[in-house]
């Protein structure tokens, strides 16, 4: 861990941490644009055999796609407990999104005219759910479940399998639950190729979701454009304003949490307290020896964890907003007051009984949201994305008649005379 005070004579320096950009390294950049353009020449065969490259399973055309009889032996597998705590998650990731879809409307403008906006679901989608060093379970209900809330009648997932070609029976079940129309046994960059360009066995989707390693985010970065994308999800982060009032332990544990996802997590304490900050440490040092992913947790605590000291709260609130975290975590006395300032973050969790866990698992909103700086730009996944906008429009020869004047004067200004005469046509 990095211990940084204000205090210091190299603080401004040290701070350069917070200014990043989600810009892929060199190496992985020309990796993926390899993948991509051999899945797109070879379709299939690139993407069984790099598949299988990358630790994968032997697939053919036949044993791709995960079969109904796989589906129904899940169910069998996964506890009762297990079910309840995905029907629970389920249910308010469907209760936010039904609340947020956008609805279509109608109306007249000044001239007459009707207008208004149609919004449809993609007819068919691509849902990346990770499964390497973790199968992420909760991933399915996030994204699955607001592609079928928003209506989309082709929902494909696609998630790697062991050597084995075996998926986790609890995704398998999350993801036939929360509304998943096919699942494909494939991972990595190969995988969202396949979805982009498609394949002989895998036709291609309108869009692509989900969150995966650096490798998964490039391919998704390369296929934009002949595909739409959410959004670009890297590693895990978590920016933690916290006061004196802060319970140090209950602060140390969502530091962890995060930490938890290992490969470049970033977990950042920004407080106005001395005490607190060096008891975090002390907290963080303590439970972080009884963790089991304790790899993953040293890896982040040794190269990306940051413990800031900083002069008032409301230079913790210029920090957070300026790194623009995935989540971030306020531990204040006035949360509310904290929360209303901060302008870039991907979820905002108030008050001490918040963990992030908490968003990660069961609150209601997706947990795929944006890192890396993005959240600048970008909201975390919802409903809304899952929707294509069309604009409707209806002139009636009255409302036309009453918008010539204008229609005209832009075409003269623009020097585009058919524009006007396609106007004029319609009333002599």
């Amino acid at each position: 861990m990095r211990i940084l005070r204000f205090s210091d004579s190299t603080f401004a320096d040290d701070l350069r941490f917070l200014d990043r950009h989600s810009t892929p390294a060199a190496e992985v950049h020309a990796t993926v644009s390899e993948i991509v353009e051999r899945v797109r020449r070879e379709g299939d065969a690139a993407v069984f055999e790099l598949v299988r490259k990358f630790g994968g399973p032997v697939l053919t055309a036949a044993t791709v796609r995960v079969k109904a009889a796989e589906f129904k032996a899940a169910l069998k597998l996964v506890s009762a407990q297990t079910q309840e705590a995905i029907a629970t998650a389920h249910a308010n990731v469907k209760n936010f999104a039904e609340r947020s879809r956008r609805k279509d409307w109608s109306g007249r403008n000044a001239q007459g005219v009707e207008v208004g906006e149609r919004f449809d679901p993609f007819q068919r989608v691509g849902i990346y759910v990770p499964g390497g060093t973790a199968p992420l379970v909760s991933t399915a209900v996030m994204t699955c479940t607001l592609a079928a809330v928003a209506g989309v009648p082709e929902i494909v997932v696609a998630t790697p399998a062991g050597a084995d070609g075996k998926v986790n029976d609890a995704l398998l079940y999350a993801l036939q639950f929360c509304g998943a129309t096919e699942v494909y046994r494939i991972g990595g960059a190969q995988a969202i190729a396949a979805l982009a360009f498609g394949t002989e066995s895998i036709p291609p989707v309108a869009k692509i979701y989900g969150p995966g390693n650096a490798y998964v985010v490039e391919a998704k970065r390369q296929v934009f454009g002949r595909v739409a994308v959410d959004l670009l999800p890297g590693p895990s982060e978590i920016f933690v304003i916290a006061d004196a009032s802060a319970n140090p332990a209950w602060v140390a544990s969502d530091l962890l949490a995060q930490a938890e996802h290992g490969h470049n997590s970033v977990v950042v304490l920004a407080t106005s307290s001395a005490k607190l900050l060096a008891a975090v440490e002390k907290e963080v040092a303590s439970q972080a020896a009884r963790l089991a992913r304790g790899q993953h947790v040293r890896e982040v605590l040794d190269n990306t964890t940051f413990l800031v000291l900083v002069k008032n709260l409301k230079d913790a609130v210029a920090l957070c907003n300026r790194f623009a975290p995935e989540h971030a975590s306020v531990a204040t006395k006035d949360d509310d007051a904290i929360a209303a300032q901060l302008r870039t973050s991907g979820a905002i969790f108030l008050g001490g009984y918040s963990p992030v866990v908490g968003g990660d698992f069961v609150a209601g909103p997706s947990h795929e949201l944006p890192t890396g700086g993005a959240g600048k730009s970008f909201p975390g996944l919802t409903v809304d994305q899952f929707q294509r906008r069309t604009s409707l429009v209806r002139f009636s020869a009255k409302a036309l008649a009453k918008s010539l004047p204008v229609i005209q004067a832009f075409s003269a200004i623009e020097g585009l005379d058919a524009h006007g005469r396609s106007a004029e046509i319609r009333l002599k």
